[in-house]
């Protein structure tokens, strides 16, 4: 495996470097912004397992988010390409028996579900049964992962008592998908019970809003000693926690108790956004809390998401219409701001930080400072993905206007 993963490596640096077919390597300006992206991402890593800058095999929740928008974009314009890049990865990480290659289902580790949720799609289309077992294995990870007394799920194991913002999107819209998918309706509860719980513990009354993580226990380094909470919150801890609602709520049932409650919340959660948001750019900065602060940057992942959830959001009814607006000028933002067009047309999104989290073996404390000197780099899967996301419902909407004129 080792050698057969070197090989791939450099056959594809070989076709970057010498490419047998120069048009495959431009991308047209004529194109939607999702489809350019898409594109941009497929030449850059020709093999979708090298999605994120992965030099080997990585069962990871950032694949899961890129070749969700990329199924997303199949949907939506119908080119297969896009389709068997994302089967191109299933088939190579699932097994014929349904495990899932660097998949430890014992690490309990809610990014590990994330990649999950594209196999619905996938199996749908292929009636594989590998690609069933799979979903099945991912979703019995939850009836043993370790929760909280109030049934909140740890982020991890090695993280005991801790639930982040970030563990809300890598395990709810899943496991709501699932239930949905299997007529698990005795599971909506618990999916509400994750939003509800993770609000609860990282709200702060301050500010309105949410930080990134808690340590339930108070007794994590970054956690203060009373509420447990981290010390700041982090745009893209609340882009997820943002995209979770808007991809979850697909799922639960409107009459489903508590579902009126996780309105309330996103409901605040883009209050929080539209107040932040930069009046000169439309866009967002990665330390949410300390905006406009010395050291602090507009940040691409973040606005992403928020623009994504946004939209979305204003579509399925969750958030007043007004919100459109934001989303509009964020959107814009975000071209002008973050995307840069080589001259092949490749579209790269800059700026996006390249992970940020708390506690670990090279300890993260989660001050101002570490946040703001965290690596920044172009073409994140955590920018690209949510963009590809955030531009389909930007083209859905000059659809509609067309129409409408």
């Amino acid at each position: 495996m080792k050698n057969s993963i070197i090989c791939k490596i450099l056959v594809c640096s070989l076709w970057m470097v010498f490419p047998w077919g120069m048009s495959a390597q431009k991308v047209s300006d004529k194109q939607p912004w999702s489809v350019r992206m898409a594109e941009s991402e497929m030449i850059r890593c020709p093999e979708s397992w090298q999605l994120d800058f992965q030099p080997k095999l990585k069962w990871d929740y950032c694949h899961g988010l890129e070749l969700q928008s990329m199924l997303d974009v199949y949907d939506r314009y119908g080119d297969r390409k896009f389709y068997d890049y994302a089967l191109a990865y299933a088939d190579t990480m699932v097994n014929a028996d349904g495990t899932i290659k660097m998949y430890k289902r014992q690490e309990f580790s809610l990014d590990r579900v994330n990649s999950g949720k594209f196999l619905f799609r996938i199996y749908e289309q292929t009636k594989d049964e590998k690609y069933r077992k799979a979903l099945d294995l991912l979703r019995s990870q939850f009836d043993e992962h370790p929760r909280n007394a109030d049934g909140g799920f740890w982020h991890k194991k090695i993280y005991p008592n801790q639930v982040w913002l970030d563990g809300v999107y890598m395990g709810a819209p899943f496991y709501a998908e699932y239930a949905f998918r299997n007529n698990q309706v005795e599971v909506y509860p618990d999916v509400v019970n994750q939003f509800l719980m993770a609000a609860r513990h990282t709200y702060d009354p301050a500010n309105g809003l949410y930080r990134h993580a808690c340590d339930v226990s108070c007794k994590e380094r970054w956690a203060d000693p009373v509420t447990g909470q981290s010390q700041h919150c982090w745009g893209r801890a609340l882009g997820w926690y943002a995209m979770a609602f808007v991809d979850a709520l697909d799922f639960i049932p409107k009459h489903e108790a508590g579902r009126d409650s996780m309105l309330v919340i996103f409901n605040n959660i883009a209050a929080q956004v539209k107040r932040l948001q930069d009046g000169k750019t439309g866009v967002w900065y990665q330390v949410l809390d300390k905006s406009g602060a010395k050291g602090n940057y507009l940040e691409s992942s973040c606005s992403a998401m928020f623009v994504y959830a946004l939209f979305k959001g204003v579509r399925k009814g969750y958030i007043d219409p007004s919100y459109l607006e934001v989303a509009v000028k964020g959107y814009k933002g975000i071209l002008k701001e973050f995307i840069r067009v080589d001259k092949d047309g490749l579209v790269s999104i800059t700026q996006a930080c390249a992970v940020a989290g708390l506690g670990g073996k090279n300890y993260r404390s989660g001050d101002y400072d570490y946040y703001i000197n965290e690596t920044i780099r172009d073409n994140d899967a955590k920018a690209v993905g949510p963009f590809i996301l955030a531009s389909l419902e930007w083209e859905r909407l000059q659809e509609v206007k067309a129409i409408v004129k």
